[in-house]
């Protein structure tokens, strides 16, 4: 998943360009109304696991992440209702981060903006700098959210990659059929292989039992029941639907 998935025209945050850019409260989500999946950190998963499936995904760059599944089908978020409110108790971080983003830029991290949000305005809401150009309480507080995100999803990566170098990760293929006969297919997901997880060596297990890297897979693999969830969103929405 790419970490400009739903982000329209992510731009370079600009004290002279955006200086009189303020940001309205409760715009909702639907901007991510086509993100049948998101990144989540492995701090995320404790209440992420309540209600979403959580699986593992190989992006574009190769590398391994966990993401939790908002949907089954292609361009689909059944956590989105129609007037853009958030279906779940629990809305993952990578969601709440918006419109703001870190986008490397060489060696360096860069803070972008996306121009398209519709909660953007120059005239109501809270501005994103003061009269001198400075840092504004709320994008202060943006800025520090998106470090410490990136800061757990790094953590979250290095867990993943322990997981692939143990070889603790087999595909799976999700079937689903639904109440009206359809049936398809989710392709590329990954989760933790039971049998070989208890099978690794002693001290490959103690190692993830020392580092709590075998809580997160318990919560991983406990999730996954909740794929069933995501069925019974797909029949309630049909039966919603009018005729």
């Amino acid at each position: 998943m790419p970490e400009t998935l739903y982000y329209e025209r992510p731009v370079l945050l600009d004290r002279d360009k955006h200086r009189r850019w303020r940001v309205t409260a409760g715009s909702g989500f639907a901007f991510a109304r086509k993100a049948n999946s998101i990144c989540l950190a492995g701090v995320e998963f404790g209440e992420a696991m309540k209600e979403y499936a959580i699986v593992f995904t190989r992006m574009a760059s190769r590398r391994i992440a966990p993401v939790a599944m908002l949907g089954l089908r292609s361009r689909e978020n059944l956590f989105v209702e129609d007037d853009g409110r958030w279906a779940g108790q629990y809305v993952p971080a990578f969601l709440r981060r918006y419109p703001f983003v870190l986008a490397h830029l060489g060696e360096q991290l860069a803070v972008c903006i996306d121009e398209a949000h519709t909660g953007l305005h120059q005239d109501r809401g809270e501005p994103l700098f003061d009269a001198q150009g400075g840092d504004t309480p709320l994008l202060a507080n943006a800025l520090e959210f998106l470090q410490r995100f990136q800061q757990e999803f790094a953590r979250t990566e290095a867990f993943c990659q322990r997981l692939e170098q143990a070889g603790l990760l087999r595909e799976m293929d999700a079937k689903a059929e639904l109440a009206d006969g359809r049936s398809f297919t989710v392709n590329g997901l990954l989760v933790v292989d039971e049998p070989r997880l208890m099978a690794l060596p002693d001290a490959v297990a103690l190692s993830l039992f020392r580092t709590g890297e075998l809580h997160l897979v318990a919560m991983h693999l406990a999730s996954l029941s909740n794929m069933r969830r995501l069925l019974d969103r797909i029949a309630q929405r049909q039966s919603s639907a009018p005729s």
